[in-house]
Protein backbone atom coordinates (compact mmCIF):
# COMPACT_ATOMS: atom_id res chain seq x y z
CA UNK A 1 0.00 0.00 0.00
CA UNK A 2 2.60 1.96 0.67
CA UNK A 3 4.61 2.04 -2.48
CA UNK A 4 1.39 2.41 -4.37
CA UNK A 5 0.70 6.01 -2.57
CA UNK A 6 4.29 6.68 -2.82
CA UNK A 7 4.15 6.34 -6.58
CA UNK A 8 1.18 8.34 -7.15
CA UNK A 9 2.71 11.04 -4.90
CA UNK A 10 5.55 11.37 -6.94
CA UNK A 11 3.22 10.91 -10.37
CA UNK A 12 1.46 14.01 -8.97
CA UNK A 13 4.03 16.10 -7.80
CA UNK A 14 5.92 15.23 -11.46
CA UNK A 15 3.04 16.71 -12.67
CA UNK A 16 2.43 19.60 -10.48
CA UNK A 17 5.96 20.27 -10.62
CA UNK A 18 5.99 20.57 -14.79
CA UNK A 19 3.08 22.34 -14.91
CA UNK A 20 4.35 25.00 -12.48
CA UNK A 21 7.56 25.89 -14.87
CA UNK A 22 6.59 28.43 -17.93
CA UNK A 23 8.15 31.58 -19.16
CA UNK A 24 6.67 34.62 -18.02
CA UNK A 25 5.49 35.79 -20.90
CA UNK A 26 3.65 39.32 -21.26
CA UNK A 27 1.67 38.44 -24.41
CA UNK A 28 0.33 35.23 -25.66
CA UNK A 29 -0.07 31.69 -23.77
CA UNK A 30 1.93 30.87 -20.89
CA UNK A 31 3.46 27.53 -22.65
CA UNK A 32 4.18 29.77 -26.18
CA UNK A 33 8.61 30.12 -26.47
CA UNK A 34 8.41 32.75 -28.32
CA UNK A 35 5.82 35.11 -30.56
CA UNK A 36 5.42 34.20 -34.19
CA UNK A 37 7.94 35.56 -37.00
CA UNK A 38 6.58 37.98 -39.25
CA UNK A 39 8.12 38.76 -42.98
CA UNK A 40 6.14 40.36 -45.94
CA UNK A 41 8.28 38.53 -48.78
CA UNK A 42 9.01 35.38 -47.88
CA UNK A 43 9.45 32.62 -44.93
CA UNK A 44 11.11 29.74 -43.81
CA UNK A 45 10.49 27.05 -41.43
CA UNK A 46 12.78 24.50 -40.92
CA UNK A 47 14.20 22.03 -38.29
CA UNK A 48 17.55 23.24 -38.21
CA UNK A 49 18.71 26.96 -38.13
CA UNK A 50 21.56 26.44 -40.86
CA UNK A 51 19.07 25.07 -43.33
CA UNK A 52 16.39 27.68 -42.47
CA UNK A 53 19.29 30.48 -43.68
CA UNK A 54 20.11 28.63 -46.35
CA UNK A 55 16.45 28.74 -47.75
CA UNK A 56 16.24 32.39 -46.69
CA UNK A 57 19.80 33.35 -48.64
CA UNK A 58 18.08 31.35 -52.36
CA UNK A 59 14.77 33.38 -51.59
CA UNK A 60 16.44 36.62 -51.16
CA UNK A 61 18.74 35.96 -54.29
CA UNK A 62 16.16 35.49 -56.36
CA UNK A 63 14.96 32.06 -56.24
CA UNK A 64 11.21 31.05 -55.41
CA UNK A 65 9.98 29.03 -52.56
CA UNK A 66 10.43 25.65 -54.26
CA UNK A 67 14.41 26.49 -55.22
CA UNK A 68 14.81 27.35 -51.05
CA UNK A 69 12.70 24.24 -50.33
CA UNK A 70 15.16 21.41 -52.24
CA UNK A 71 18.00 23.57 -51.33
CA UNK A 72 17.22 23.22 -47.82
CA UNK A 73 16.16 20.05 -47.77
CA UNK A 74 19.32 19.11 -49.11
CA UNK A 75 21.17 20.89 -46.66
CA UNK A 76 18.54 18.92 -43.59
CA UNK A 77 19.68 15.10 -45.46
CA UNK A 78 23.46 16.38 -44.20
CA UNK A 79 22.79 18.18 -40.98
CA UNK A 80 20.29 15.80 -39.43
CA UNK A 81 21.17 12.41 -40.90
CA UNK A 82 18.98 11.28 -37.91
CA UNK A 83 16.10 11.66 -39.33
CA UNK A 84 16.06 12.08 -43.37
CA UNK A 85 18.02 12.05 -45.83
CA UNK A 86 18.57 10.74 -49.88
CA UNK A 87 18.01 7.53 -49.15
CA UNK A 88 14.49 8.25 -48.15
CA UNK A 89 11.48 9.43 -49.63
CA UNK A 90 9.43 12.67 -50.19
CA UNK A 91 5.77 14.18 -49.95
CA UNK A 92 4.81 17.45 -50.62
CA UNK A 93 1.77 20.04 -51.54
CA UNK A 94 2.86 23.01 -53.26
CA UNK A 95 0.17 26.19 -53.35
CA UNK A 96 1.28 27.60 -56.58
CA UNK A 97 0.93 31.46 -56.69
CA UNK A 98 0.49 32.30 -60.57
CA UNK A 99 -1.84 29.21 -60.89
CA UNK A 100 -3.83 29.82 -57.61
CA UNK A 101 -4.02 25.88 -57.15
CA UNK A 102 -2.77 22.95 -54.82
CA UNK A 103 -0.70 20.25 -56.47
CA UNK A 104 0.30 16.98 -53.99
CA UNK A 105 3.42 15.02 -55.32
CA UNK A 106 3.89 11.44 -53.89
CA UNK A 107 7.62 10.90 -53.91
CA UNK A 108 7.78 7.36 -52.13
CA UNK A 109 9.66 4.65 -53.63
CA UNK A 110 8.27 0.78 -54.77
CA UNK A 111 9.45 -2.58 -53.49
CA UNK A 112 11.93 -4.43 -54.89
CA UNK A 113 10.75 -6.20 -58.06
CA UNK A 114 12.76 -9.65 -57.23
CA UNK A 115 11.56 -10.05 -54.06
CA UNK A 116 8.60 -12.09 -53.29
CA UNK A 117 5.72 -12.74 -50.53
CA UNK A 118 6.73 -16.00 -50.70
CA UNK A 119 10.49 -15.35 -49.58
CA UNK A 120 9.14 -14.18 -46.49
CA UNK A 121 6.58 -17.49 -46.24
CA UNK A 122 9.60 -19.32 -46.85
CA UNK A 123 11.73 -18.18 -44.69
CA UNK A 124 8.83 -18.35 -41.91
CA UNK A 125 8.92 -15.03 -41.16
CA UNK A 126 5.67 -12.73 -40.10
CA UNK A 127 7.13 -9.42 -39.99
CA UNK A 128 9.68 -7.26 -42.22
CA UNK A 129 12.36 -6.78 -40.30
CA UNK A 130 13.34 -3.37 -39.57
CA UNK A 131 16.97 -3.16 -40.16
CA UNK A 132 19.46 -4.23 -43.19
CA UNK A 133 18.91 -5.56 -46.26
CA UNK A 134 15.03 -6.68 -46.54
CA UNK A 135 13.33 -3.52 -45.92
CA UNK A 136 14.88 -1.69 -48.32
CA UNK A 137 13.17 0.07 -50.40
CA UNK A 138 13.98 2.61 -53.77
CA UNK A 139 14.68 5.58 -52.13
CA UNK A 140 12.42 8.54 -53.75
CA UNK A 141 13.62 11.46 -52.61
CA UNK A 142 15.93 13.00 -55.20
CA UNK A 143 13.40 12.24 -57.70
CA UNK A 144 10.92 14.05 -56.07
CA UNK A 145 13.38 17.45 -56.40
CA UNK A 146 13.70 16.83 -59.33
CA UNK A 147 10.26 16.75 -60.13
CA UNK A 148 9.33 19.73 -57.62
CA UNK A 149 12.01 21.94 -59.79
CA UNK A 150 10.93 20.46 -63.43
CA UNK A 151 7.24 21.95 -62.51
CA UNK A 152 8.34 24.90 -60.41
CA UNK A 153 11.66 25.41 -60.06
CA UNK A 154 13.42 28.25 -61.03
CA UNK A 155 17.20 28.48 -60.16
CA UNK A 156 19.73 25.65 -61.75
CA UNK A 157 20.52 22.24 -58.91
CA UNK A 158 23.95 23.25 -59.63
CA UNK A 159 23.13 26.87 -57.84
CA UNK A 160 20.52 25.21 -55.45
CA UNK A 161 22.54 21.95 -54.04
CA UNK A 162 25.63 24.08 -53.63
CA UNK A 163 25.18 25.52 -49.91
CA UNK A 164 25.08 22.21 -48.80
CA UNK A 165 28.01 20.62 -50.56
CA UNK A 166 29.44 23.20 -49.02
CA UNK A 167 28.88 22.66 -45.60
CA UNK A 168 29.13 18.48 -46.11
CA UNK A 169 32.78 19.55 -47.51
CA UNK A 170 33.69 22.02 -45.09
CA UNK A 171 31.68 21.47 -42.07
CA UNK A 172 29.35 22.85 -39.58
CA UNK A 173 28.94 22.65 -35.62
CA UNK A 174 26.19 19.67 -34.78
CA UNK A 175 23.36 20.85 -32.46
CA UNK A 176 22.52 19.49 -29.19
CA UNK A 177 19.60 17.09 -30.36
CA UNK A 178 21.62 15.67 -33.50
CA UNK A 179 24.35 15.03 -31.52
CA UNK A 180 22.30 12.97 -29.09
CA UNK A 181 21.09 11.12 -31.69
CA UNK A 182 23.80 10.35 -33.57
CA UNK A 183 25.89 9.11 -30.28
CA UNK A 184 22.80 6.54 -30.00
CA UNK A 185 22.14 5.56 -33.18
CA UNK A 186 25.69 5.18 -34.73
CA UNK A 187 26.86 2.62 -31.79
CA UNK A 188 23.61 0.49 -32.89
CA UNK A 189 24.65 0.22 -36.50
CA UNK A 190 27.61 -1.13 -35.77
CA UNK A 191 27.25 -3.01 -33.09
CA UNK A 192 24.89 -4.76 -35.24
CA UNK A 193 27.82 -5.43 -38.28
CA UNK A 194 26.44 -3.36 -40.62
CA UNK A 195 28.95 -2.21 -43.29
CA UNK A 196 30.46 1.19 -44.04
CA UNK A 197 29.06 3.07 -40.85
CA UNK A 198 32.41 3.69 -39.77
CA UNK A 199 33.97 5.17 -42.91
CA UNK A 200 30.80 6.90 -43.32
CA UNK A 201 30.02 9.05 -40.25
CA UNK A 202 33.06 8.37 -38.33
CA UNK A 203 36.51 7.97 -40.31
CA UNK A 204 35.38 11.40 -42.18
CA UNK A 205 35.61 13.09 -38.32
CA UNK A 206 38.56 12.24 -37.44
CA UNK A 207 37.44 8.73 -36.22
CA UNK A 208 35.37 9.97 -33.10
CA UNK A 209 31.30 10.79 -33.52
CA UNK A 210 31.33 14.56 -33.07
CA UNK A 211 29.65 16.30 -30.02
CA UNK A 212 27.74 19.29 -29.81
CA UNK A 213 28.97 21.98 -30.83
CA UNK A 214 31.68 20.12 -32.40
CA UNK A 215 32.54 20.05 -36.34
CA UNK A 216 30.81 17.40 -38.73
CA UNK A 217 31.78 16.80 -42.03
CA UNK A 218 30.40 14.27 -44.98
CA UNK A 219 32.18 14.90 -48.09
CA UNK A 220 31.09 11.54 -49.58
CA UNK A 221 27.99 13.26 -49.48
CA UNK A 222 29.48 16.45 -50.92
CA UNK A 223 30.76 14.11 -54.14
CA UNK A 224 27.23 12.66 -54.50
CA UNK A 225 25.37 15.90 -54.01
CA UNK A 226 27.58 17.26 -57.02
CA UNK A 227 26.92 14.34 -59.41
CA UNK A 228 23.30 14.94 -58.79
CA UNK A 229 23.62 18.54 -59.40
CA UNK A 230 25.78 18.22 -62.63
CA UNK A 231 23.99 14.71 -64.06
CA UNK A 232 20.70 15.47 -62.85
CA UNK A 233 18.13 12.71 -61.56
CA UNK A 234 19.63 9.86 -63.65
CA UNK A 235 23.09 10.18 -62.42
CA UNK A 236 21.18 8.49 -59.09
CA UNK A 237 18.66 6.34 -60.04
CA UNK A 238 20.40 5.26 -63.81
CA UNK A 239 24.24 6.09 -62.67
CA UNK A 240 27.16 4.68 -60.46
CA UNK A 241 25.10 5.74 -57.74
CA UNK A 242 22.57 3.44 -58.60
CA UNK A 243 24.91 0.77 -59.85
CA UNK A 244 26.69 0.72 -55.98
CA UNK A 245 23.56 0.79 -54.60
CA UNK A 246 22.44 -2.21 -56.37
CA UNK A 247 25.35 -4.30 -55.73
CA UNK A 248 25.69 -3.15 -52.07
CA UNK A 249 22.22 -4.07 -51.34
CA UNK A 250 22.59 -7.87 -52.93
CA UNK A 251 25.73 -8.35 -51.21
CA UNK A 252 23.91 -7.99 -48.27
CA UNK A 253 21.56 -10.36 -49.04
CA UNK A 254 18.75 -8.39 -50.37
CA UNK A 255 16.70 -7.34 -53.60
CA UNK A 256 16.78 -3.82 -54.05
CA UNK A 257 18.42 -3.49 -57.81
CA UNK A 258 20.03 -0.75 -60.26
CA UNK A 259 17.12 -1.68 -62.28
CA UNK A 260 14.50 -0.87 -59.43
CA UNK A 261 16.30 2.62 -59.08
CA UNK A 262 15.85 2.91 -62.74
CA UNK A 263 12.56 2.42 -63.38
CA UNK A 264 11.57 4.71 -60.40
CA UNK A 265 8.91 7.67 -60.65
CA UNK A 266 7.17 10.21 -58.24
CA UNK A 267 3.54 10.50 -58.88
CA UNK A 268 1.47 13.87 -58.88
CA UNK A 269 -1.64 13.50 -57.22
CA UNK A 270 -4.67 15.82 -56.26
CA UNK A 271 -4.93 16.54 -52.66
CA UNK A 272 -7.73 15.60 -50.51
CA UNK A 273 -9.83 17.80 -48.23
CA UNK A 274 -12.50 17.98 -45.67
CA UNK A 275 -14.64 21.29 -44.53
CA UNK A 276 -13.66 21.90 -40.75
CA UNK A 277 -15.42 25.29 -39.58
CA UNK A 278 -15.37 27.36 -42.14
CA UNK A 279 -11.58 25.79 -43.47
CA UNK A 280 -10.38 23.44 -46.33
CA UNK A 281 -7.77 21.02 -44.42
CA UNK A 282 -5.59 19.20 -47.33
CA UNK A 283 -3.91 16.15 -47.20
CA UNK A 284 -2.42 13.76 -49.85
CA UNK A 285 -4.27 10.44 -50.81
CA UNK A 286 -2.59 6.93 -49.48
CA UNK A 287 -0.14 5.00 -49.31
CA UNK A 288 0.39 7.80 -46.62
CA UNK A 289 -2.15 8.35 -43.48
CA UNK A 290 -2.90 12.38 -43.84
CA UNK A 291 -6.64 11.10 -44.67
CA UNK A 292 -6.45 9.48 -40.92
CA UNK A 293 -6.34 13.27 -39.77
CA UNK A 294 -9.09 14.17 -42.15
CA UNK A 295 -11.19 11.18 -40.53
CA UNK A 296 -10.15 12.52 -37.37
CA UNK A 297 -11.74 16.01 -38.10
CA UNK A 298 -14.73 14.87 -39.90
CA UNK A 299 -15.78 13.30 -37.06
CA UNK A 300 -14.80 15.94 -34.29
CA UNK A 301 -16.84 18.30 -36.78
CA UNK A 302 -20.35 16.71 -35.44
CA UNK A 303 -18.74 18.01 -31.53
CA UNK A 304 -19.51 21.45 -30.26
CA UNK A 305 -15.84 22.53 -28.53
CA UNK A 306 -16.62 26.34 -27.94
CA UNK A 307 -17.74 24.97 -24.48
CA UNK A 308 -15.31 22.63 -24.43
CA UNK A 309 -11.51 23.59 -22.89
CA UNK A 310 -8.19 22.96 -24.54
CA UNK A 311 -6.37 19.80 -22.22
CA UNK A 312 -9.86 19.05 -20.98
CA UNK A 313 -10.68 15.85 -19.80
CA UNK A 314 -13.46 16.24 -22.33
CA UNK A 315 -11.20 17.78 -25.23
CA UNK A 316 -8.78 14.39 -24.62
CA UNK A 317 -11.60 11.94 -24.71
CA UNK A 318 -13.26 13.12 -27.79
CA UNK A 319 -10.00 13.23 -29.68
CA UNK A 320 -9.01 10.34 -28.88
CA UNK A 321 -11.93 8.05 -29.37
CA UNK A 322 -11.81 9.95 -32.73
CA UNK A 323 -8.74 8.72 -33.34
CA UNK A 324 -9.54 5.20 -32.61
CA UNK A 325 -11.89 5.22 -34.91
CA UNK A 326 -10.00 6.54 -37.49
CA UNK A 327 -6.89 4.08 -37.13
CA UNK A 328 -9.16 1.24 -37.43
CA UNK A 329 -9.82 2.24 -40.89
CA UNK A 330 -6.41 3.17 -41.78
CA UNK A 331 -5.64 -0.55 -40.75
CA UNK A 332 -7.87 -1.92 -42.47
CA UNK A 333 -8.00 0.33 -46.01
CA UNK A 334 -4.37 2.06 -46.32
CA UNK A 335 -2.50 1.32 -49.10
CA UNK A 336 -1.14 2.03 -52.45
CA UNK A 337 -3.90 2.95 -54.04
CA UNK A 338 -2.39 1.54 -57.51
CA UNK A 339 -3.01 -1.82 -55.57
CA UNK A 340 -5.90 -1.16 -53.85
CA UNK A 341 -9.08 0.61 -54.60
CA UNK A 342 -8.69 2.82 -51.11
CA UNK A 343 -12.50 4.54 -50.72
CA UNK A 344 -11.05 7.67 -50.21
CA UNK A 345 -14.27 9.73 -50.64
CA UNK A 346 -16.41 7.17 -48.37
CA UNK A 347 -14.10 7.27 -45.18
CA UNK A 348 -14.12 11.28 -45.91
CA UNK A 349 -18.02 11.37 -46.19
CA UNK A 350 -20.01 13.30 -43.47
CA UNK A 351 -22.36 10.44 -43.97
CA UNK A 352 -19.80 7.93 -42.94
CA UNK A 353 -18.66 10.36 -40.10
CA UNK A 354 -22.07 10.33 -38.75
CA UNK A 355 -22.28 7.05 -38.48
CA UNK A 356 -18.95 6.63 -36.78
CA UNK A 357 -19.37 9.60 -34.34
CA UNK A 358 -22.09 7.70 -32.67
CA UNK A 359 -20.68 4.67 -31.63
CA UNK A 360 -18.42 7.17 -29.13
CA UNK A 361 -19.75 7.35 -25.52
CA UNK A 362 -18.87 8.33 -22.24
CA UNK A 363 -16.02 5.90 -21.28
CA UNK A 364 -12.80 4.78 -23.54
CA UNK A 365 -14.29 2.40 -26.34
CA UNK A 366 -12.79 -0.41 -28.32
CA UNK A 367 -13.84 -0.55 -32.18
CA UNK A 368 -13.47 -2.26 -35.32
CA UNK A 369 -13.23 -0.03 -38.76
CA UNK A 370 -16.29 0.74 -40.34
CA UNK A 371 -18.34 -1.05 -43.16
CA UNK A 372 -17.44 0.24 -46.46
CA UNK A 373 -19.48 -0.73 -49.65
CA UNK A 374 -17.54 -0.74 -52.91
CA UNK A 375 -10.90 -0.95 -49.54
CA UNK A 376 12.03 10.60 -37.19
CA UNK A 377 11.35 12.75 -39.80
CA UNK A 378 11.74 16.18 -40.72
CA UNK A 379 9.18 18.79 -42.15
CA UNK A 380 9.44 21.96 -43.72
CA UNK A 381 7.89 24.67 -45.51
CA UNK A 382 8.81 27.44 -47.33
CA UNK A 383 6.64 30.12 -49.02
CA UNK A 384 8.10 33.59 -51.40
CA UNK A 385 7.03 36.49 -52.57
CA UNK A 386 4.90 35.34 -55.30
CA UNK A 387 2.57 33.88 -53.14
CA UNK A 388 4.25 30.19 -53.84
CA UNK A 389 3.73 28.03 -50.65
CA UNK A 390 5.55 24.18 -50.25
CA UNK A 391 4.47 21.66 -47.59
CA UNK A 392 7.52 19.21 -47.32
CA UNK A 393 7.97 16.35 -45.41
CA UNK A 394 11.02 13.96 -46.14
CA UNK A 395 12.40 11.28 -43.90
CA UNK A 396 14.16 7.48 -43.73
CA UNK A 397 12.01 5.87 -41.47
CA UNK A 398 13.47 4.60 -37.81
CA UNK A 399 15.12 7.76 -37.74
CA UNK A 400 18.50 6.99 -39.86
CA UNK A 401 17.04 4.33 -41.39
CA UNK A 402 17.89 0.44 -42.43
CA UNK A 403 21.49 0.55 -41.25
CA UNK A 404 22.44 -0.27 -45.16
CA UNK A 405 25.04 2.20 -45.67
CA UNK A 406 26.43 2.02 -49.33
CA UNK A 407 29.55 2.48 -49.75
CA UNK A 408 31.17 6.21 -50.16
CA UNK A 409 27.93 7.34 -51.32
CA UNK A 410 27.34 9.69 -47.82
CA UNK A 411 23.98 8.93 -46.68
CA UNK A 412 21.63 6.00 -45.18
CA UNK A 413 19.31 4.32 -47.10
CA UNK A 414 15.32 4.05 -45.83
CA UNK A 415 13.94 0.76 -44.50
CA UNK A 416 10.16 1.66 -45.64
CA UNK A 417 9.68 -1.71 -46.72
CA UNK A 418 9.13 -2.55 -42.59
CA UNK A 419 5.83 -1.05 -42.74
CA UNK A 420 4.37 -3.87 -45.31
CA UNK A 421 2.15 -6.39 -43.56
CA UNK A 422 2.83 -10.59 -44.11
CA UNK A 423 -0.39 -11.47 -43.77
CA UNK A 424 -1.98 -12.43 -46.94
CA UNK A 425 -5.68 -10.44 -48.32
CA UNK A 426 -4.69 -7.19 -46.63
CA UNK A 427 -4.86 -4.04 -48.45
CA UNK A 428 -1.37 -3.15 -47.24
CA UNK A 429 -0.27 -6.83 -47.70
CA UNK A 430 3.91 -6.91 -49.30
CA UNK A 431 3.70 -7.14 -53.30
CA UNK A 432 7.05 -6.75 -55.30
CA UNK A 433 6.85 -2.90 -57.01
CA UNK A 434 4.26 -1.79 -53.97
CA UNK A 435 4.79 1.42 -52.12
CA UNK A 436 4.64 0.40 -48.90
CA UNK A 437 1.96 1.91 -46.13
CA UNK A 438 3.85 5.37 -45.35
CA UNK A 439 3.52 7.32 -42.07
CA UNK A 440 5.01 11.38 -43.30
CA UNK A 441 2.58 13.25 -44.15
CA UNK A 442 2.62 17.12 -45.08
CA UNK A 443 -0.65 19.25 -44.97
CA UNK A 444 -1.89 22.41 -46.04
CA UNK A 445 -5.15 24.88 -45.09
CA UNK A 446 -6.91 26.63 -47.44
CA UNK A 447 -9.99 29.10 -46.22
CA UNK A 448 -12.47 30.66 -48.78
CA UNK A 449 -10.24 29.61 -51.70
CA UNK A 450 -7.30 30.81 -50.49
CA UNK A 451 -4.03 29.37 -48.52
CA UNK A 452 -3.77 29.78 -44.83
CA UNK A 453 -1.57 27.54 -43.41
CA UNK A 454 1.33 25.63 -44.77
CA UNK A 455 2.14 23.05 -41.70
CA UNK A 456 3.30 19.77 -40.68
CA UNK A 457 4.40 17.32 -37.52
CA UNK A 458 6.70 14.99 -37.16
CA UNK A 459 6.48 11.88 -35.34
CA UNK A 460 5.72 8.30 -37.13
CA UNK A 461 2.09 7.67 -35.99
CA UNK A 462 2.01 10.49 -34.60
CA UNK A 463 1.32 12.55 -37.29
CA UNK A 464 -2.38 12.46 -37.86
CA UNK A 465 -2.58 13.18 -34.53
CA UNK A 466 -0.52 16.08 -34.35
CA UNK A 467 -2.09 17.70 -37.84
CA UNK A 468 -5.79 17.07 -35.77
CA UNK A 469 -3.90 18.83 -32.73
CA UNK A 470 -2.59 21.60 -34.64
CA UNK A 471 -6.05 22.30 -36.79
CA UNK A 472 -7.85 22.58 -33.97
CA UNK A 473 -5.53 24.50 -31.48
CA UNK A 474 -6.10 27.08 -34.29
CA UNK A 475 -9.79 27.23 -35.31
CA UNK A 476 -11.62 25.68 -31.83
CA UNK A 477 -9.23 27.20 -29.28
CA UNK A 478 -7.79 30.16 -30.95
CA UNK A 479 -4.27 29.99 -30.69
CA UNK A 480 -1.71 31.70 -32.79
CA UNK A 481 0.96 29.74 -34.99
CA UNK A 482 3.72 29.83 -32.48
CA UNK A 483 0.85 28.81 -29.56
CA UNK A 484 -0.47 25.89 -31.55
CA UNK A 485 2.95 24.43 -31.93
CA UNK A 486 3.88 24.64 -28.40
CA UNK A 487 1.20 23.49 -27.19
CA UNK A 488 1.04 20.45 -24.84
CA UNK A 489 0.16 17.41 -26.80
CA UNK A 490 -0.93 14.10 -26.33
CA UNK A 491 -0.77 11.11 -28.26
CA UNK A 492 -2.10 7.51 -28.10
CA UNK A 493 -1.33 4.10 -28.93
CA UNK A 494 -2.44 0.73 -28.76
CA UNK A 495 -5.41 -0.73 -31.67
CA UNK A 496 -4.97 -2.23 -34.93
CA UNK A 497 -2.06 -1.24 -37.99
CA UNK A 498 -2.27 -1.62 -41.41
CA UNK A 499 1.24 -3.86 -40.60
CA UNK A 500 -1.40 -6.38 -39.60
CA UNK A 501 -1.32 -6.45 -36.06
CA UNK A 502 -5.21 -6.07 -34.35
CA UNK A 503 -6.99 -4.04 -31.76
CA UNK A 504 -6.86 -6.37 -28.10
CA UNK A 505 -7.57 -3.38 -25.46
CA UNK A 506 -8.66 0.11 -25.49
CA UNK A 507 -5.10 1.47 -25.36
CA UNK A 508 -2.56 4.21 -23.66
CA UNK A 509 -3.13 8.20 -23.70
CA UNK A 510 0.57 9.33 -23.10
CA UNK A 511 0.83 12.97 -22.27
CA UNK A 512 3.44 15.50 -21.92
CA UNK A 513 3.89 17.15 -19.07
CA UNK A 514 1.77 20.29 -19.41
CA UNK A 515 -1.43 18.16 -19.55
CA UNK A 516 -2.72 19.27 -15.92
CA UNK A 517 -3.45 16.82 -13.71
CA UNK A 518 -7.18 16.98 -13.57
CA UNK A 519 -7.75 16.09 -16.79
CA UNK A 520 -5.35 13.09 -16.60
CA UNK A 521 -7.66 11.84 -13.38
CA UNK A 522 -10.69 12.74 -15.36
CA UNK A 523 -9.63 10.26 -17.84
CA UNK A 524 -8.93 7.29 -15.67
CA UNK A 525 -12.19 7.74 -14.60
CA UNK A 526 -13.84 7.31 -18.26
CA UNK A 527 -11.50 3.71 -18.61
CA UNK A 528 -8.18 5.17 -19.91
CA UNK A 529 -5.54 4.14 -19.25
CA UNK A 530 -2.66 6.46 -18.68
CA UNK A 531 1.14 6.53 -19.28
CA UNK A 532 3.99 9.01 -20.70
CA UNK A 533 6.28 9.22 -23.10
CA UNK A 534 9.59 10.87 -24.20
CA UNK A 535 10.72 12.38 -27.52
CA UNK A 536 6.96 10.61 -29.58
CA UNK A 537 4.98 13.90 -30.11
CA UNK A 538 7.34 15.40 -33.40
CA UNK A 539 8.51 18.33 -34.58
CA UNK A 540 6.50 21.16 -35.85
CA UNK A 541 7.11 24.00 -38.68
CA UNK A 542 4.46 26.18 -39.94
CA UNK A 543 3.74 29.46 -42.64
CA UNK A 544 0.41 31.28 -42.24
CA UNK A 545 -0.81 33.99 -45.01
CA UNK A 546 -2.36 36.85 -43.35
CA UNK A 547 -4.52 37.83 -46.78
CA UNK A 548 -5.94 41.08 -45.09
CA UNK A 549 -2.00 42.65 -44.32
CA UNK A 550 -0.24 40.57 -46.98
CA UNK A 551 1.54 39.33 -44.11
CA UNK A 552 3.46 35.87 -43.65
CA UNK A 553 3.35 34.39 -40.07
CA UNK A 554 6.12 31.88 -39.66
CA UNK A 555 6.50 29.30 -36.57
CA UNK A 556 8.90 26.80 -35.13
CA UNK A 557 8.36 24.69 -32.08
CA UNK A 558 10.86 24.01 -29.04
CA UNK A 559 10.92 20.12 -29.55
CA UNK A 560 13.61 20.28 -32.07
CA UNK A 561 16.47 22.81 -32.70
CA UNK A 562 14.40 24.24 -35.81
CA UNK A 563 13.93 27.40 -36.77
CA UNK A 564 11.44 29.81 -38.61
CA UNK A 565 12.93 33.30 -40.54
CA UNK A 566 11.50 36.12 -42.48
CA UNK A 567 11.95 39.36 -44.52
Amino acid sequence: MFVKNSLYTLFLLFFVTQISIAQDRITGEPFATRSEVLGQNGMVATSHPLATQIGLDILKKGGNAIDAAIAANAALGLMEPTGCGIGGDLFAIVWDGKTKKLYGLNASGRSPKGLTLEYFEKQKMNKIPSHGALPVSVPGAVDGWFELHNKFGSKPMSEILAPAISYAESGFPLTELIAWYLQRSIPFFESKGFPNIKDTYINQNGGSLPNEGEIYKNPYLANTYRKIAEGGRDAFYKGDIAKTIGKFIKEQGGFLSAKDLADHKSQWVDPVSINYRGYDVWELPPNGQGIAALQMLQILNGFDFSDIKFGSTEHLHLFTEAKKLAFEDRAKHYADMDFYDVPVSQLLSEEYANKRRAEIGKRAGKYNAGEISAGETIYMTVADKDGTMISLIQSNYRGMGSGMAPPKLGFMLQDRGELFSLKRGQANTYEPGKRPFHTIIPAFVTKDGKPFVSFGVMGGDFQPMGHTQIVMNLIDFGMNLQEAGDAPRWDHTGGASPMGQTTENTGTIRTESGIPYTTIRGLMDKGHRIGTARGVYGGYQAILWDDKNKVYHGASESRKDGQAAGY
